[in-house]
Parts: structure tokens; sequence; C-alpha cells
């Protein structure tokens, strides 16, 4: 059902065939290109069936609190680059940042519970721990870009302007 294109700006368009007659083209946004949300997608991936061998009673439970936090970490990181200023980024790459850290807290909890075996988790860990390297480094590059745009500080003393005096064109002896 979907196809990606080639479009004339090079940008990657993906195509939608609801039928032979329609093509829908869209655009990519800066977000899909983050390796960061990319890998993210992936996470979420392997959350959702992960849990899905999780006991049915856990449905509203861990299930939902680990998916929930999963979905999370991608829209976060989505959401964050729809956003004006950098140090406005980087907040909602903290909020990814701490999903992904709580992701890892559920997982331990699932193994602790008898959940997941230790390869799983494993597994997630790794996958977990190279997300939290992603976005720390997504976060660390919005920073170092939040400080360099900024205004200088106001309360940083500045020499007072030394007042000009012209001197006479003319000087008298």
């Amino acid at each position: 059902m979907f196809r990606r294109l080639e479009s004339n700006n090079n940008q990657r368009v993906t195509s939608i065939h609801p039928s032979p007659l329609k093509t829908i083209h869209m655009k990519t946004y800066s977000f899909e290109k983050l390796d960061c949300w990319q890998h993210a997608r992936k996470l979420a991936v392997w959350i959702y069936r992960t849990t899905k061998k999780f006991p049915s009673d856990e449905r509203f439970g861990m299930v939902s609190q680990m998916r929930r936090a999963a979905v999370s970490v991608a829209s976060n990181i989505a959401e964050g680059t729809s956003r004006k200023t950098a140090k406005d980024q980087s907040h909602f790459s903290v909020i990814a940042y701490s999903s992904t850290i709580e992701l890892l807290n559920d997982l331990i909890l699932s193994v602790d519970l008898g959940f997941i075996a230790e390869k799983e988790y494993m597994t997630g860990r790794e996958i977990i721990e190279k997300q939290t390297l992603l976005i720390a480094g997504l976060r660390n590059a919005q920073q170092s870009i939040a400080v360099s745009d900024s205004p200088k500080r106001r309360y940083c003393k500045t020499p007072t302007p030394k007042l000009f005096t012209p001197k006479p064109l003319n000087p008298k002896p």
C-alpha cells in the first residue's frame, strides 16, 4: 500500500494508493529524518510485541503503562521538532528521555514479576540504552543551539561609553 518515491527536490515522498486512480503525495517532516525518532519507533514496536506476551490481567496495568511510555518517547521527539525555539525543543527531548527511563523501570519490574525472561530484559535494556544515548545527543545539540541563540544577559556590566567631544578645527595659538 505504501511506496516510496523521489520528488523533484530529492525529498522522500510516500504515496498511498487507495485506488488505482488516486495518488496522494506526502512531504517528509523533519522529525522523520531523525535517527532518534526512527529508533524510538523500533522501541515502541518492540514494547508492543513484548507486552503482548504479558498476563491478560496486566492489560490495564503494566501493559498499558509501558505502551503509553513507549509511544510518548516517539511522540515527544516528533512534537519537539515543531517548536520554534531550541530551548522549547530541548524541553520535549527531556520529556522523551524521562519516558525512556520510565520504560527501563517498567522493564526491570517486569522481570521481577516474572512477566519476561532475563534474555528479553537484556534485549530491551540494550534498545533503551541506545535510545537514551540518541535522545541525549539530540538534547545536547538543541541546548547548544539555545545557548548560542540566547540574547546577552542584561545584568552583565558594560562599560559606560565615553562622550565624544569634538576638537576645534582651527586651533588658536
